[in-house]
């Protein structure tokens, strides 16, 4: 029994790594195209990339985005129970729903897209971008169907390869294709007087047509395989003897009772970024700012600062929606003791992880921003340093809302999400008008919507599971390791700054330095056990590694 319950935590971590891997390699691809992408188009491009970006987000969260979740869930939820035809049909009517509100959400975007440029976003030039991002809603709606179902059957390797083939597609396209639209842009805005300007609204464009040809190479793989395993998957179904499956209506009231909470939900938690532009351009725009200052601003902010932070982000969003399936079966069995124990892992991985993200990401800001961007102005560095702690904050509240989802306590994010968003507005709004703090406002006021989000749900989920996570190994013995650490990590970067002169050798060696300091002290201060250590994935292989190091006894 104890190797069965063993193996469950084991499986469902080592499903979250493996797309939590593939995540973080297409967060990494991201993070090097979008190098060569702002030397093309620069920070007013950027500006015009991220805004367009931002309204695409919520769009694609109200339409499509709390599919692969929801669809993954009742998958998962049938497959435990044995009702196999139930599955096929959750498949069908998922499908009939993604075109149904992508094509929805695509055409609110394009009638739309002059009045969301122009007024809300006071970024008129960014409509280039944002209308070659209205097919993608369909696409991205359809694809998020087909990754959730794979999600649900237990194997997330579709969805892995697909994510990796879509950011690889993603980046040739885009940097080739803002390196083209770019020279076109300024020719055509040089008859205008503003080729500066139209260059980078165009390049920006380039930008997001990677985008659609990422979207749309990932949904011909995952086409592909859902076609292959469906053929094998139908000949079981034959075999088996007929069972009593829902009727298409009972479905879509249970897909659709399923989506809504998950939707509100998500669109609250993610809609802060939009909202935050809004205010922040608006507000600036009342001080006296000009259009160029803060458009530049917030190109860094989106350019920069949100692309490396949400590279690590990638396996805390990876971890989640494995742990949605496996809870979600776990107390559709009447399992709960097998729930906490994914619970306390779950946050106890995450946490080992964002820690030593967020501290190294504040020590090496600087020259992070330098090797990748070659950007060595202080304003950049200053704002990386400021929010590298919302990477430990939006970790846990991102994975503790898929946890509460999981659990089926679906309208607890809802309420959590609603109260964090009030008073992240509140500190935003005070920081602009009170302290002046301009893009630090947003940075900071993200931040502790994160920290909000982690304190509402660690109380939710501890109200409905009777879990309360461990403290000493999950919070503070990471926390103690990535503090020692960033210190290691300062000092070598210094050191061979000075021996060597070269940002790119000191900047990896450090980082390299710091994995090795990190990993000692973590398991020097017990912050992992042996049993830990070998659920997760490669767990053998790591105690072996560490008892050559005398580090596990």
């Amino acid at each position: 029994m104890g190797n069965k319950k063993r193996k469950n935590t084991t499986s469902f971590l080592a499903q979250g790594t493996i797309l939590a891997a593939a995540s973080l390699i297409s967060r990494v691809i991201g993070l090097i195209y979008r190098m060569p992408l702002t030397a093309i188009i620069g920070d007013t491009g950027n500006d015009y990339y991220g805004s367009a970006y931002t309204i695409y987000n919520i769009l694609l969260i109200i339409s499509s985005y709390s599919l692969p979740l929801a669809v993954s869930k009742l998958v998962s939820a049938n497959i435990s129970q044995g009702r196999r035809r139930n599955v096929y049909r959750i498949l069908k009517c998922a499908l009939i729903f993604a075109l149904v509100s992508g094509t929805a959400a695509a055409a609110i975007l394009y009638f739309g897209a002059d009045f969301i440029t122009g007024t809300l976003l006071r970024t008129p030039l960014c409509i280039f971008a944002l209308k070659v991002l209205v097919p993608v809603l369909v696409i991205v709606a359809v694809l998020g169907v087909m990754r959730g179902f794979f999600q649900g059957l237990g194997t997330m390797m579709p969805s892995a390869v697909s994510q990796i083939l879509e950011q690889i597609v993603n980046a040739i396209v885009s940097v080739w294709a803002a390196y083209v639209l770019f020279s076109y842009g300024s020719k055509a805005g040089a008859l205008l007087g503003n080729a500066e300007d139209y260059g980078a609204a165009y390049g920006a464009a380039g930008g997001t047509i990677g985008t659609a040809a990422g979207a749309l190479s990932a949904l011909l793989f995952a086409g592909f395989v859902l076609v292959v395993y469906l053929r094998v998957f139908k000949k079981t179904l034959r075999k088996e003897r007929k069972t009593s499956a829902d009727s298409y209506g009972e479905i879509f009231k249970l897909l659709i009772i399923t989506i809504i909470p998950v939707l509100v939900s998500s669109t609250i938690y993610n809609c802060n970024a939009t909202i935050d532009q809004a205010v922040y351009k608006n507000i600036a725009a009342w001080q006296g700012y000009s259009k160029t200052d803060y458009g530049t601003w917030n190109g860094i902010y989106t350019g920069k600062y949100q692309v490396l932070i949400n590279v690590p982000l990638a396996i805390a969003s990876s971890l989640a929606a494995s742990s949605v399936p496996a809870l979600s079966a776990a107390y559709a069995s009447g399992k709960r003791g097998e729930a906490k124990r994914q619970i306390g892992l779950a946050t106890r991985f995450i946490m080992v992880v964002a820690f030593p993200c967020a501290v190294g990401m504040g020590v090496l800001a600087s020259p992070i921003l330098q090797m990748l961007f070659g950007d060595s102005s202080k304003l950049a560095a200053r704002m990386l340093q400021t929010g590298s702690v919302a990477i430990i904050f939006f970790s846990l509240s991102t994975l503790s809302n898929g946890l509460l989802q999981g659990m089926n306590r679906m309208k607890e994010p809802i309420k959590n999400a609603v109260i964090a968003l009030a008073l992240h507005l509140i500190i935003l709004v005070a920081l602009m008008l009170g302290l002046d703090l301009n893009i630090f406002a947003v940075i900071i006021a993200n931040a502790c919507f994160g920290l909000i989000m982690c304190i509402l749900n660690a109380r939710s989920i501890r109200r409905y599971s009777g879990y309360r996570q461990e403290v000493r190994r999950t919070f503070f013995v990471p926390a103690v390791s990535a503090a020692g650490m960033g210190v290691v990590v300062w000092l070598v970067y210094r050191l061979f700054l000075y021996l060597l002169r070269s940002n790119l050798i000191a900047t990896l060696v450090s980082i390299v330095a710091g994995v090795f300091t990190y990993a000692t002290l973590l398991l020097m201060l017990k912050g992992l056990t042996e049993q830990e250590i070998l659920r997760f994935p490669k767990g053998r292989t790591l105690v072996k590694l560490a008892r050559k190091m005398h580090l596990l006894r």
